[in-house]
């Protein structure tokens, strides 16, 4: 060995050019959450219970969901709709509660492929935000009903005057 390699400097210099290298080069993290990385055509993420076009909910608490659910992360309990909620959910029987664990759920698609009206739906831009609790990962139907649009809210039963209504569009139509 020459004096250069016993004192292990070609070592050294090819260490240094590797890291001189790097340093330079474009920078593979990202600033989470203020910056996303571009979704995959076939990301299946946060899960929604979509609505009818009258404005009630699609969900007639079948249970196809819950049974197709292979990490049985979908509970619900079904009810029956009383008279005058013609106007809220679409059928005779619907979900009084339904609940995802979203610690427990695989993002998986089948409770969509197994709903037989539609009602649930992975949506393909938005993941579930990181929380500090793990109940805040217990998504009730609070947060998996589809919202309904403000035009509509006093066709359901929900009295919005159209300054209210007209409000509530420009407030949701902002970026969040």
């Amino acid at each position: 060995m020459t004096l250069a390699e016993r004192a292990y400097l070609p070592a050294i210099f090819q260490g240094l050019s590797i890291t001189l290298r790097h340093f330079f080069s474009k920078k593979a993290t990202i600033r989470y959450p203020e910056e996303t990385r571009p979704f995959s055509p076939v990301f299946r993420g946060l899960h929604v219970l979509k609505r009818d076009e009258q404005g009630r909910e699609r969900c007639t608490a079948c249970g196809l969901c819950a049974v197709a659910c292979p990490a049985e992360a979908i509970t619900m309990v079904a009810g029956e709709r009383k008279k005058g909620e013609e106007g809220l959910y679409r059928e005779e029987k619907y979900a009084v509660s339904y609940e995802i664990n979203m610690l427990r759920c695989i993002f998986c698609g089948l409770c969509e492929e197994a709903c037989p009206k539609a009602a649930v739906y992975l949506q393909a831009d938005k993941m579930a935000p990181p929380r500090f609790e793990r109940d805040e990962f217990i998504y009730g139907k609070d947060r998996l009903v589809e919202p309904v649009a403000p035009d509509a809210r006093s066709q359901r039963g929900i009295q919005l005057t159209p300054e209210q209504a007209q409000a509530l569009n420009a407030k949701l139509a902002q970026p969040a």
